[in-house]
């Protein structure tokens, strides 16, 4: 990299002066008009950031690449360009402090690294085991991965997108590592069932598919014969497991039942005691062994009780809780006069009665009192009430002054002049003001309760952190437009992009807005065809989330 060349216009009447005005000017030049650059690597953004911008008027970057055309230069403070050849490239920046022109020129070399496959898109592992991803073993080169260690290859041990930089330059190539959790198995205890009963054996794990000795595929298995049964669990990056019980059925048949599904009303408890004469041994899926539970919330419920000492009989009910919860129609309030306000008890099906005897799930209130209602669903009952009161005050309020981004369309809605009539600054009459430039807005607003009015500043500035996305690419190797990936000016955080085919099924997913779709799913050429891609990030100075939505086309 050359040294930096300082030219200063300042000039000062005195010989003795003269001298003095120069050194520092080039002094102050030199430590305040400095510059690095986020990325030397073909393709890639590169961010130029001025080491100071203390008393900088204006500047214009030349980043020395005629061959951008128009993006060969920049008046934005902090700006970026994208190199699409290596080379070494002179860019100069000119700041201008009080008048004070200043240049500032520095060689930049721009390199590239060849592509390498640092294996599937997608890799599922067994919970506690890793795996070891390696980049090329090149002399000489710096390593950097996502999680910021430096070696040539990484021990893979969390879930998380894997993507390396080799001498600073990102592989487009990124690997998302899942883990499946080691599943419990467990189909219980071999069990003496009474003839007549049945049961459910259930092998249900996370990311696992099934193969009972019965041919049955699902994660369940229903049981009537007595027989030995056997489940193969195979779970997505684990060793197979197995598990077996052995069913059998003898003895008379017995009647039990714990009574039909029950729903509750909220906040109820319910005590569950059926009544068996031959019980000799009582086991509930609460895990008590006493004749009777008390239940409180939600469940299934199930009881395996052994008839004299000879088998079991088992019985499961299902526990709810009704739709209906406490009834709130909301604090006290005060509305305007000539409006109304709707009041709502609406859980479904079911009674209701408002205090003058109305017996609609709401209720217009259109002038001053009390109002109640209670509703009633099945045997579950709530009453709740509010008080209403009108006066005649109109308050309208358009926010607070606010400033936006270029090219920003911003519309101001009245807020506190609910059904009045409005009045803006240049005399139109709608109820929403669309604004598509800078400068002052106000409202008149009138109503019953009379006449108010309101004002707000609206600004702009450039946000400099807008994302662009290519509406085709061509994944054919050539180098050109091999890649689906944004553009854009400033760093950016929690970045997610997906991509759906047209049945709605993910083909590409990252987390880092430098790796790009690289028109592949699951290791094989995708489609010619237009894609779906969904990207969620955080703008950077704000903190607001930003959700993009759009339609990319593959091409051969």
């Amino acid at each position: 990299m050359r040294s930096q060349i300082v030219r200063s216009f300042y000039s000062c009447f005195l010989l003795p002066a003269l001298l003095v005005c120069s050194l520092f000017a080039s002094y102050s030049a030199k430590a305040q008009t400095s510059f690095t650059v986020s990325s030397t690597c073909v393709k890639d953004s590169a961010f130029f950031t001025l080491t100071s911008t203390t008393g900088i008027d204006s500047v214009i970057w030349h980043f020395g690449d005629p061959a951008s055309g128009p993006k060969d230069s920049s008046k934005a403070l902090s700006p970026y360009h994208i190199y699409d050849n290596t080379g070494t490239y002179t860019v100069s920046v000119d700041t201008w402090n009080n008048g004070v022109a200043t240049t500032v020129t520095q060689d930049v070399t721009i390199v590239s690294i060849p592509f390498f496959d640092l294996g599937p898109q997608d890799i599922t592992l067994c919970e506690g085991s890793t795996m070891t991803l390696s980049a090329p073993v090149i002399p000489g080169a710096t390593y950097l991965w996502q999680d910021s260690s430096t070696n040539s290859s990484i021990l893979v041990d969390t879930s998380a997108t894997y993507k390396v930089k080799v001498n600073g330059c990102p592989n487009p190539d990124s690997v998302n590592i899942f883990y499946t959790p080691i599943p419990e198995v467990d189909l219980g205890r071999d069990l003496v069932l009474c003839t007549g009963e049945n049961i459910m054996l259930d092998a249900t794990a996370q990311n696992c598919t099934y193969m009972w000795n019965t041919g049955n595929t699902e994660p369940t298995q229903n049981v009537t014969t007595s027989g030995t049964y056997h489940v193969d669990i195979f779970p997505k990056g684990c060793p197979q497991m197995s598990d077996e019980v052995t069913i059998t059925f003898t003895g008379p048949p017995y009647p039990f039942s714990l009574g039909p599904d029950t729903l509750l009303c909220p906040g109820e408890r319910i005590r569950i005691a059926p009544t068996v004469p031959a019980a000799t041994r009582w086991e509930w899926s609460t895990g008590a062994t006493t004749p009777a539970v008390t239940i409180s919330s939600t469940t299934n419920l199930w009881a395996l009780v052994e008839i004299n000492h000879i088998c079991s009989v088992v019985d499961t009910i299902f526990i709810n809780y009704n739709r209906l919860k406490k009834l709130d129609l909301g604090n006290d309030t005060t509305i305007c006069k000539g409006n109304f306000l709707v009041l709502t008890a609406d859980f479904g099906n079911g009674v209701y009665r408002w205090q003058d005897g109305s017996d609609q799930a709401t209720y217009y209130v259109t002038k001053p009192g009390y109002y109640y209602v209670h509703a009633q669903i099945g045997r579950c009952e709530s009453t709740d009430s509010i008080a209403v009161s009108f006066e005649d005050t109109l308050r309208v309020n358009l926010g607070p002054d606010t400033t936006l981004c270029f090219n920003e369309v911003y519309r101001l809605k009245p807020q506190g002049a609910i059904g009045g009539v409005y009045k803006w600054q240049d005399s139109s009459s709608t109820s929403m003001y669309t604004v598509t430039k800078p400068g002052l807005y106000s409202i008149v607003a009138y109503n019953s309760c009379g006449k108010t009015a309101d004002s707000v500043v609206i600004s702009y500035k450039d946000c400099g952190c807008t994302l662009w996305f290519p509406t085709a690419f061509t994944p054919n190797g050539d180098g050109k437009n091999d890649y689906f990936r944004p553009v854009y000016r400033c760093p950016i955080s929690d970045y997610v992009m997906s991509i759906y085919n047209r049945w709605g099924e993910r083909v590409f997913y990252t987390t880092d807005p430098k790796v790009g779709w690289r028109g592949t799913v699951n290791g094989k050429p995708a489609d010619a065809a237009t894609y779906v891609w969904i990207v969620d990030y955080k703008e950077p100075n704000t903190g607001f989330p930003v959700h993009r939505t759009g339609t990319i086309t593959l091409l051969y």
